[in-house]
């Protein structure tokens, strides 16, 4: 198993020597860095499980640190342990606000560093496993997509489109990074769904409707287990719920249906339409939307979502967001191998 690798960052030698020493001897892989800038470059160099902070620095200081590393989706999971003088409580509640894990007095007390350290690499691992669950589910995402060959990206189309919609309408970051995820996991459940039905070159009898319907619950419940996708379970299982209280499963009606959900719901059905299928060519943006408007008037969606969508696709963040999952995928397709993920 891999050692974990831990950043200290302080700009006096001696108190990096002695963490160090510490903490090679408890096994850790230790790197240093004598201020805030040289602590970012080497946190983009190579990714460290923990990072022990001073919070008085030349340069950049430990508050400047942590606000750059948790603005970044790459490296806002890292836990950061403040080692400071300072404390005030104005310093630490400005350090929690930025999102700082915990705080060491200096002096240091050894034995409290150690159970801290343990502590933190502990969840740590623990957050890794469901993030590499969460990334398990998405691939078995692009497996179902891959199983209807008419749907093409459809799924990681709902996702950015969801994202792009839901910042609009000034959803926060972590509430993005759940839709996003609710938007390509949305038809999870379609890994049930018999080949004969999911790539049925025609309409669905009725039978087959209903059979169908059940794919948002099932991949509401195969999420259901991880905590991390908590707040995107209630995407997958009502993705197809109308605000009149004619949709599927739930009924739900109004406010009964999330914001997100709405978001993922409207985007859904503009790329459902969008999308080339046996029995009908693309509709056009423009044909697509004039459709999701009428139904918005009959009740079933929610215009203010449909609207910014509208305004989105007029500004060409749609068009230059599809344009972007193209590639990615395309680049994904011709990528070697890489041997670490293999080991």
């Amino acid at each position: 198993m891999r050692r974990a690798r831990i950043l200290v960052v302080d700009d006096q030698l001696p108190n990096r020597e002695l963490l160090r020493r510490v903490l090679q001897l408890e096994g850790y892989e230790i790197s240093e860095a004598t201020n805030g800038r040289e602590a970012l470059e080497s946190v983009r160099a190579a990714l460290p499980d923990l990072i022990l902070l001073d919070a008085l620095m030349p340069e950049l200081d430990g508050f400047g640190v942590v606000s750059a590393l948790k603005r970044d989706p790459a490296t806002r999971l890292v836990p950061i342990v403040m080692v400071t003088t300072l404390e005030t409580l104005a310093n630490k509640l400005r350090a929690v606000d930025l999102g700082v894990d915990d705080f060491l007095n200096k002096p240091v007390n050894l034995t409290e560093l150690t159970t801290r350290v343990r502590s933190l690499l502990a969840l740590k691992r623990f957050t890794d496993e469901l993030e590499h669950a969460a990334r398990v589910l998405e691939s078995l995402a692009s497996v179902v997509e891959r199983r209807d060959g008419y749907t093409g990206l459809h799924c990681q189309r709902v996702g950015a489109y969801a994202r792009l919609v839901g910042s609009a309408l000034g959803l926060d970051e972590e509430t993005l990074d759940v839709v996003r995820l609710g938007g390509v996991l949305h038809d999870l459940g379609k890994v049930a769904m018999p080949d004969e039905v999911l790539r049925k070159p025609g309409r669905l009898t009725d039978a087959e409707r209903a059979l169908i319907e059940t794919h948002a619950p099932i991949g509401a419940d195969l999420c259901l287990p991880m905590r991390t996708m908590e707040r995107s379970v209630p995407i997958l299982r009502h993705h197809h719920e109308r605000l009149d209280g004619t949709g599927y499963p739930g009924k739900l009606r109004g406010e009964q249906i999330s914001l997100e959900v709405r978001v993922v719901t409207v985007v859904d059905i503009y790329d459902a339409l969008s999308t080339r299928r046996p029995y009908r060519e693309p509709t056009p943006p423009e044909t697509s939307m004039r459709i999701l408007r009428e139904e918005a008037e009959r009740g079933w969606w929610d215009e203010r979502v449909v609207e910014c969508l509208a305004d989105m696709i007029s500004g060409g963040q749609i068009a230059s967001v599809a344009e972007t999952v193209e590639a990615s995928a395309a680049l994904r397709a011709v990528a070697p191998p890489d041997p670490k993920a293999a080991g």
